[in-house]
């Protein structure tokens, strides 16, 4: 009982602007990449059970619709982003009425934005089934999953913007150990429901759902009980349009950069799907893989936009100036810990997903020539992060964009109608956009840093 109460309803705030920057990134960030490791491992075992299982078309109907998941969970996670950036920024500043009225202004507007895309979602899954050319071999599966995972996509967004509020005080050990719960319910639902039942897609779909409620009702249990300032309280719901106003310049276009690129990926698997399902199947394995890959670099970049959001808020701009250079170090030594592994063992990885030596094939050339340049993502993601975490999101978006979307799309063009559509080069899209990324990235932050965005001025302060 003791345990349970330390867990949920302790104060497990941590103030960046004082003390060791390698010791509070790393704290941050450890249990964090854990969380998201976890979190990808069963959304592995959704595809590896079907993979296994069900049948090859399964596995390709769960994969294949990645990118239509995250085109709608990048734009939420864009706007949450805004959201951890003003409550962290206010919390550096000692104003706890801010972080208060900021919490719950962000959680209601989660709410209302959760019914809205639950809607949207299912409305427009035939059109994006349509638009991504998932062949008829698929389609049917594809539309199940896809229906029920949006059904459910209120508990994804809730989670989220719980989660992001105790991470913005620097409490990510407790969004890790909802998640470990979160994975383990989905691991033993998916074997209940494929293996028990015989459910195929649905039943997976159905465990990923249930298995993100038992999130949000752990999450919330400590937001409810917490002796911080983010406490939640349902009598305090509403919404303080100024902050709300701050929380969407910041997040509107963070969002609009993730969805968006997420939805050019739609166009990226269309081009995979012309080469058939195990070409595609390939594909999805080295997609977890690719997942996999960079939880590194994301996780050492939510940790610098916290970070850097605390100290700007606190004024301490040459600390956050700090933070950022250890964050590239942390993020490029913890990369490529993970790419030497992943291109010695590339067969064993995609196998795992399906084990048919055409896929297995097709995986391997994925991960050999793609891992490397996994390097660029690690200054593309903390740069972008810590300008966020500055207020300044615009900037990324149009960078982004720029790159990820415009550049690839035309390289996509130019390869598969002037170069002889050759796989490999279709694959190589990627690296490009992390490339171009990278330069443009690396010149504006060195050029700008933290000039723009401000969330918090020194009128605002208390010491």
């Amino acid at each position: 009982m003791a345990s349970v109460k330390r867990l949920f309803g302790r104060n497990k705030d941590v103030d960046m602007t004082e003390g060791s920057i390698v010791r509070h990134l790393l704290l941050f960030a450890i249990p964090l990449l854990l969380g998201n490791l976890f979190q990808q491992f069963y959304n592995m075992v959704d595809t590896w059970v079907v993979g296994n299982y069900v049948s090859n078309e399964a596995f390709s109907a769960v994969g294949s619709v990645g990118p239509i998941i995250n085109t709608f969970i990048g734009f939420y996670a864009g706007l949450s982003s805004g959201a951890g950036a003003v409550i962290s920024q206010y919390y550096g500043a000692k104003r706890e009425d801010k972080v208060k009225a900021a919490v719950h202004t962000a959680v209601l507007s989660t709410a209302i934005l959760g019914a809205i895309l639950t809607v949207l979602g299912i409305a427009l899954t035939p059109f994006m089934l349509r638009l991504t050319k998932t062949p008829s071999v698929v389609f049917a599966q594809s539309k199940a999953y896809l229906s029920i995972y949006f059904s459910g996509i209120l508990w994804q967004l809730l989670y989220n913007i719980g989660a992001g509020i105790l991470r913005a005080v620097g409490d990510s050990r407790r969004p890790f150990y909802f998640l470990v719960a979160s994975a383990l319910t989905n691991v033993a639902l998916d074997l209940v429901f494929v293996l028990g039942f015989g459910m195929g897609v649905e039943g997976v779909a159905y465990a990923t759902v249930i298995s993100q409620i038992v999130a949000v009702i752990l999450t919330y249990a400590v937001l409810l009980r917490t002796s911080s300032c983010v406490r939640f309280r349902f009598a305090d719901l509403g919404i303080d349009w100024t902050l709300l106003k701050k929380i969407v310049l910041i997040g509107i276009p963070a969002g609009i950069q993730l969805a968006v690129t997420a939805f050019s990926n739609v166009f990226v698997q269309s081009y995979i799907n012309f080469f058939g399902p195990d070409v595609m199947s390939g594909w999805t394995a080295y997609s977890k893989i690719d997942m996999l890959m960079f939880l590194p670099a994301q996780s050492i970049s939510l940790a610098a936009t916290t970070f850097v959001a605390q100290n700007l808020g606190s004024h301490k701009e040459e600390r956050a100036y700090q933070g950022v250079r250890t964050s590239i170090l942390i993020s490029v030594i913890a990369s490529v810990t993970f790419m030497i592994p992943v291109m010695l063992l590339a067969p064993h990885f995609v196998s795992f997903f399906n084990d048919k030596p055409e896929v297995i094939q097709y995986g391997k050339m994925f991960l050999l020539y793609i891992t490397p340049f996994y390097l660029f993502s690690a200054f593309n993601q903390v740069y972008a992060a810590a300008l966020r975490g500055a207020g300044d999101s615009r900037a990324p978006m149009i960078i982004m964009l720029s790159t990820f979307v415009g550049a690839r799309q035309l390289y996509l063009f130019l390869v598969a109608n002037f170069f002889g559509n050759g796989l490999l080069w279709i694959a190589m899209g990627y690296p490009v956009g992390w490339f171009l990324c990278f330069v443009l990235t690396t010149i504006y932050y060195k050029t700008v840093g933290f000039k723009k965005g401000r969330i918090v001025d020194a009128s605002e302060l208390r010491g």
